[in-house]
Protein backbone atom coordinates (compact mmCIF):
# COMPACT_ATOMS: atom_id res chain seq x y z
CA UNK A 1 0.00 0.00 0.00
CA UNK A 2 2.97 2.53 0.79
CA UNK A 3 4.22 1.67 -2.45
CA UNK A 4 0.90 2.83 -4.22
CA UNK A 5 0.84 5.93 -2.52
CA UNK A 6 4.51 6.89 -2.28
CA UNK A 7 4.12 10.42 -3.10
CA UNK A 8 1.54 11.27 -0.35
CA UNK A 9 3.36 9.15 2.36
CA UNK A 10 6.35 11.23 1.42
CA UNK A 11 4.13 14.24 2.14
CA UNK A 12 2.66 13.09 5.57
CA UNK A 13 3.91 10.17 6.39
CA UNK A 14 2.69 6.13 6.70
CA UNK A 15 0.72 6.74 9.53
CA UNK A 16 -1.57 9.30 8.38
CA UNK A 17 -1.92 7.21 5.48
CA UNK A 18 -2.66 4.79 7.26
CA UNK A 19 -5.34 6.86 8.81
CA UNK A 20 -6.83 7.36 6.09
CA UNK A 21 -7.55 4.14 5.52
CA UNK A 22 -10.33 4.35 8.38
CA UNK A 23 -11.80 7.52 7.41
CA UNK A 24 -15.37 7.47 5.79
CA UNK A 25 -17.30 10.30 3.58
CA UNK A 26 -20.13 10.50 1.48
CA UNK A 27 -20.39 12.26 -1.66
CA UNK A 28 -23.96 13.36 -2.33
CA UNK A 29 -24.46 13.56 -6.19
CA UNK A 30 -22.57 11.74 -8.71
CA UNK A 31 -22.52 13.98 -12.12
CA UNK A 32 -19.47 16.50 -12.84
CA UNK A 33 -18.08 17.39 -8.90
CA UNK A 34 -19.06 14.14 -8.09
CA UNK A 35 -16.96 12.32 -10.81
CA UNK A 36 -13.72 14.27 -10.46
CA UNK A 37 -14.22 13.58 -6.57
CA UNK A 38 -14.48 10.16 -6.44
CA UNK A 39 -11.13 10.22 -8.78
CA UNK A 40 -8.96 12.74 -6.12
CA UNK A 41 -10.67 10.99 -3.16
CA UNK A 42 -10.43 6.96 -4.43
CA UNK A 43 -7.08 7.24 -5.56
CA UNK A 44 -5.88 9.21 -2.45
CA UNK A 45 -6.35 6.32 0.44
CA UNK A 46 -10.53 7.21 1.85
CA UNK A 47 -11.21 3.89 3.13
CA UNK A 48 -14.67 3.94 2.44
CA UNK A 49 -16.15 6.18 0.04
CA UNK A 50 -20.43 6.37 -0.11
CA UNK A 51 -21.24 7.53 -3.63
CA UNK A 52 -24.85 9.15 -3.95
CA UNK A 53 -27.32 9.59 -6.87
CA UNK A 54 -30.56 8.77 -8.09
CA UNK A 55 -29.76 9.79 -11.88
CA UNK A 56 -28.99 8.27 -15.21
CA UNK A 57 -26.29 8.84 -17.16
CA UNK A 58 -27.61 11.26 -20.33
CA UNK A 59 -25.43 12.54 -23.57
CA UNK A 60 -25.58 16.10 -22.24
CA UNK A 61 -23.65 14.82 -19.18
CA UNK A 62 -20.80 13.11 -20.77
CA UNK A 63 -18.44 16.45 -21.76
CA UNK A 64 -18.26 17.55 -18.09
CA UNK A 65 -18.48 14.50 -15.81
CA UNK A 66 -15.54 12.77 -16.30
CA UNK A 67 -16.38 9.38 -15.18
CA UNK A 68 -18.35 8.96 -18.38
CA UNK A 69 -18.11 7.69 -21.48
CA UNK A 70 -20.63 7.53 -24.64
CA UNK A 71 -22.41 4.09 -24.11
CA UNK A 72 -23.23 4.71 -20.55
CA UNK A 73 -26.53 6.28 -21.23
CA UNK A 74 -28.86 4.97 -19.09
CA UNK A 75 -26.99 3.90 -16.56
CA UNK A 76 -27.04 5.05 -12.69
CA UNK A 77 -24.26 7.58 -11.99
CA UNK A 78 -23.60 6.27 -8.69
CA UNK A 79 -23.00 2.65 -9.60
CA UNK A 80 -20.38 3.65 -12.33
CA UNK A 81 -18.62 5.66 -10.30
CA UNK A 82 -18.29 3.36 -7.48
CA UNK A 83 -16.98 1.12 -9.57
CA UNK A 84 -14.36 3.34 -11.00
CA UNK A 85 -12.86 4.12 -7.44
CA UNK A 86 -12.44 0.60 -6.68
CA UNK A 87 -10.67 -0.20 -10.16
CA UNK A 88 -8.01 2.71 -9.56
CA UNK A 89 -7.29 2.32 -6.25
CA UNK A 90 -7.32 -1.56 -4.71
CA UNK A 91 -7.62 0.03 -1.01
CA UNK A 92 -10.81 2.34 -1.37
CA UNK A 93 -14.33 0.99 -0.59
CA UNK A 94 -16.98 2.32 -2.49
CA UNK A 95 -20.39 1.92 -2.17
CA UNK A 96 -23.00 3.06 -4.56
CA UNK A 97 -26.42 4.14 -3.67
CA UNK A 98 -28.94 4.38 -6.28
CA UNK A 99 -31.22 7.21 -4.50
CA UNK A 100 -31.93 10.57 -3.45
CA UNK A 101 -30.54 12.36 -0.62
CA UNK A 102 -33.72 11.94 1.94
CA UNK A 103 -33.20 7.90 1.22
CA UNK A 104 -29.64 8.04 1.92
CA UNK A 105 -29.78 10.20 4.97
CA UNK A 106 -32.63 7.70 6.51
CA UNK A 107 -29.79 5.19 6.47
CA UNK A 108 -28.46 6.69 9.09
CA UNK A 109 -24.64 5.80 8.50
CA UNK A 110 -21.78 6.93 10.28
CA UNK A 111 -19.07 9.04 7.99
CA UNK A 112 -16.38 11.45 9.02
CA UNK A 113 -17.32 14.07 6.27
CA UNK A 114 -20.01 14.84 3.53
CA UNK A 115 -18.95 16.34 0.35
CA UNK A 116 -21.53 17.80 -1.72
CA UNK A 117 -21.49 17.40 -5.32
CA UNK A 118 -25.06 18.09 -5.94
CA UNK A 119 -26.63 21.14 -8.61
CA UNK A 120 -29.42 21.84 -5.80
CA UNK A 121 -30.18 24.51 -3.84
CA UNK A 122 -32.68 22.77 -1.23
CA UNK A 123 -31.08 19.58 -0.99
CA UNK A 124 -28.07 21.49 0.01
CA UNK A 125 -30.11 23.30 2.56
CA UNK A 126 -31.32 19.54 3.59
CA UNK A 127 -27.54 18.17 3.46
CA UNK A 128 -27.22 21.09 5.99
CA UNK A 129 -29.75 20.29 8.42
CA UNK A 130 -28.44 16.62 8.26
CA UNK A 131 -24.93 17.41 8.54
CA UNK A 132 -25.80 19.95 11.65
CA UNK A 133 -28.23 16.87 13.62
CA UNK A 134 -25.06 14.24 12.97
CA UNK A 135 -22.58 16.84 14.32
CA UNK A 136 -20.66 16.06 10.81
CA UNK A 137 -18.66 18.58 8.66
CA UNK A 138 -19.40 19.21 5.32
CA UNK A 139 -17.88 20.68 2.10
CA UNK A 140 -20.39 23.31 -0.16
CA UNK A 141 -19.20 23.40 -4.21
CA UNK A 142 -21.28 25.04 -6.95
CA UNK A 143 -20.50 25.30 -10.67
CA UNK A 144 -22.00 27.70 -13.06
CA UNK A 145 -20.82 29.54 -16.49
CA UNK A 146 -17.07 29.88 -15.61
CA UNK A 147 -17.62 30.72 -12.01
CA UNK A 148 -17.80 28.39 -8.97
CA UNK A 149 -18.00 28.48 -4.59
CA UNK A 150 -16.29 26.31 -2.19
CA UNK A 151 -17.10 26.08 1.58
CA UNK A 152 -16.01 23.81 4.49
CA UNK A 153 -19.49 24.09 6.80
CA UNK A 154 -18.78 22.94 10.72
CA UNK A 155 -20.64 25.34 12.57
CA UNK A 156 -22.16 28.42 10.10
CA UNK A 157 -25.50 27.53 8.52
CA UNK A 158 -25.58 26.92 4.78
CA UNK A 159 -29.42 28.23 5.61
CA UNK A 160 -28.54 31.32 6.75
CA UNK A 161 -26.73 32.24 3.98
CA UNK A 162 -28.29 30.90 1.29
CA UNK A 163 -31.64 31.63 -0.06
CA UNK A 164 -33.25 28.50 -0.71
CA UNK A 165 -35.20 28.44 -3.97
CA UNK A 166 -35.25 26.51 -7.16
CA UNK A 167 -32.85 27.03 -9.70
CA UNK A 168 -32.40 25.49 -12.99
CA UNK A 169 -28.74 25.66 -13.93
CA UNK A 170 -26.92 27.74 -16.90
CA UNK A 171 -24.62 26.88 -18.84
CA UNK A 172 -21.30 24.98 -17.50
CA UNK A 173 -17.86 24.96 -18.77
CA UNK A 174 -16.36 21.59 -18.32
CA UNK A 175 -12.60 22.40 -16.79
CA UNK A 176 -14.47 25.15 -13.79
CA UNK A 177 -15.97 21.73 -12.77
CA UNK A 178 -13.32 19.88 -12.52
CA UNK A 179 -11.02 23.16 -10.43
CA UNK A 180 -13.99 23.59 -8.04
CA UNK A 181 -14.15 19.61 -7.48
CA UNK A 182 -10.18 19.98 -6.96
CA UNK A 183 -10.73 22.78 -4.19
CA UNK A 184 -13.33 20.42 -2.52
CA UNK A 185 -10.89 17.19 -2.20
CA UNK A 186 -7.94 19.20 -1.18
CA UNK A 187 -10.02 20.68 2.27
CA UNK A 188 -11.39 17.38 1.99
CA UNK A 189 -7.87 15.64 2.21
CA UNK A 190 -6.58 18.21 4.75
CA UNK A 191 -9.21 17.76 7.53
CA UNK A 192 -9.29 13.74 7.00
CA UNK A 193 -5.74 14.00 7.59
CA UNK A 194 -5.80 15.82 10.71
CA UNK A 195 -3.88 18.83 8.94
CA UNK A 196 -5.69 23.07 9.43
CA UNK A 197 -8.57 23.83 7.14
CA UNK A 198 -10.35 27.26 7.18
CA UNK A 199 -13.78 26.70 8.24
CA UNK A 200 -17.00 28.61 7.70
CA UNK A 201 -15.17 30.97 4.93
CA UNK A 202 -16.69 31.11 1.53
CA UNK A 203 -14.28 30.68 -1.51
CA UNK A 204 -15.84 32.58 -4.49
CA UNK A 205 -13.67 32.20 -7.43
CA UNK A 206 -14.38 33.49 -11.20
CA UNK A 207 -13.11 34.92 -14.54
CA UNK A 208 -13.35 38.21 -14.86
CA UNK A 209 -14.59 40.06 -18.52
CA UNK A 210 -10.38 39.44 -19.19
CA UNK A 211 -9.79 36.12 -18.40
CA UNK A 212 -8.29 36.88 -15.42
CA UNK A 213 -8.89 34.25 -12.41
CA UNK A 214 -10.22 36.44 -9.92
CA UNK A 215 -10.74 34.73 -6.12
CA UNK A 216 -12.52 36.59 -3.02
CA UNK A 217 -13.20 35.06 0.63
CA UNK A 218 -16.12 35.89 2.31
CA UNK A 219 -16.13 34.78 6.33
CA UNK A 220 -19.43 33.36 7.36
CA UNK A 221 -21.16 33.90 10.66
CA UNK A 222 -21.28 30.92 12.91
Amino acid sequence: MMQYFHRQVRLWGEEVQRALQEKKVAIIGSGGLGSSLGFALGASGIGEIHVVDFDEVSVHNIHRQIAFKVGDEGKNKAVINARIIEERCPYAKAVAHECDFDTFAAKGIDVDLIIDATDNLPVRGKIDAYAKAAGTPWIYGSVEAFHGQVCFFDKASFNDVFKIMLKEPAGIAAPIVMHIASLQANLALRHLAGMPVKKELLYYLFFNDEGELITQKFKLPS
